[in-house]
């Protein structure tokens, strides 16, 4: 009898990290080739710009922070303002 291979799992192999691992690897390939490529979404062309002066300190902290969140400081700034001025915000820029 001829086994046949799943390409996703079953959502319990995750609770158990040896399941998970046993799965993906014998099943990533097969998992790999299902796969559906999807559509990159870039942001938008921003044309305008600003330059602002801040402090090494707080140039430091705000780079710590970006950091922090897996983002550069510029869009952790652009970001700031945004959700100050109440616009919805995606890391992407999307």
């Amino acid at each position: 009898m001829k086994k046949t291979r799943q390409s996703a799992p079953n959502e319990s192999i995750f609770r158990d990290r040896e399941k998970e691992a046993k799965f993906w690897e014998e099943n990533f390939d097969d998992a790999w080739e299902a796969g559906k490529p999807r559509k990159a979404k870039f942001a938008k062309n921003l044309s305008e710009t600003i330059n602002i002066r801040l402090d090494s300190k707080t140039l430091n902290i705000v780079r710590d922070e970006a950091k922090n969140k897996g983002l550069g400081p510029t869009q952790l700034i652009r970001m700031w303002i945004l959700e100050k001025i109440g616009k919805k915000v995606n890391p992407a820029g999307v």
